[in-house]
């Protein structure tokens, strides 16, 4: 009942932040939000961690190509080294723990990081597409459709096979790798979801869910509800 909720955020001159939507959708699903700030100290993420039920890997800047042994593209977008340090450390915590991890689109391409994958730097440079993925429309309104795979543990959420998203995202994971497995394809192929065939709860969505959640989409709100379900 109430679990807590672990979720990270933004910085940028010298201020923390995240956008309200991901603490509402949480405290819309029943979870409690804590934020985590960045820090160095093992002992302090360690103890922020074990009192977690779960963790939500936030939206955000681009993870740094070196990461996953690659230099920066021309297209790059902003990156934020102390934001990947943190939240690997805070990942691979949760991880061992077995608690379950919801990631949204920076989040999303960061486990596939952390699990050994690579990133497109940049969708429209990288891949042939007529699929617009970075929308000019309002937040909450789905733009293209997604599939999802029917073996999946977002199949078995959401109950369809095929959905409407929003999206907000010019990088996407490339290859992914294991345990990871992809469970929703955008209709040129972007990965839109991926999940761990090896834990728990482990799921990454390429979308923002928090956007469509906050204005009552069902397909969003069962996405938060079966996270927060998982943390109880």
């Amino acid at each position: 009942m109430y679990p807590i909720i672990g979720m990270t955020m933004d910085q940028d001159n010298k201020k923390f932040f995240l956008n309200q939507d991901y603490v509402q959708s949480i405290i819309q699903a029943g979870g409690i939000p804590l934020l985590i700030p960045y820090m160095e100290d093992p002992i302090m993420i360690k103890k922020l961690v074990d009192s977690c039920d779960g963790l939500l890997l936030t939206g955000g800047e681009d993870v740094d190509p070196i990461l996953y042994g690659e230099e920066p593209s021309p297209n790059l977008g902003e990156i934020v080294p102390a934001r990947d340090e943190i939240e690997r450390k805070v990942f691979d915590l949760f991880l061992q723990q077995n608690k379950p991890i919801l990631a949204i689109c920076r989040g999303c391409q960061l486990v596939n990081v952390a699990f050994g994958g690579n990133l497109y730097q940049d969708i429209p440079s990288q891949i042939a597409s007529e699929v617009n993925h970075c929308q000019r429309a309002p937040r909450g309104y789905g733009t293209h459709s997604i599939h999802i795979e029917r073996n999946s543990l977002l199949f078995k959420i959401i109950g369809k096979h095929k959905i409407r998203v929003n999206s907000y995202h010019h990088q996407s994971v490339k290859t992914l790798s294991a345990p990871l497995a992809a469970s929703a394809l955008a209709t040129d192929n972007v990965i839109e979801a991926i999940e761990s065939e090896a834990h728990a709860f482990l799921l990454g969505v390429q979308w923002h869910p928090e956007g469509m959640a906050v204005l009552q989409d069902k397909h969003a709100m069962q996405l938060f509800s079966s996270f927060i379900d998982a943390c109880n």
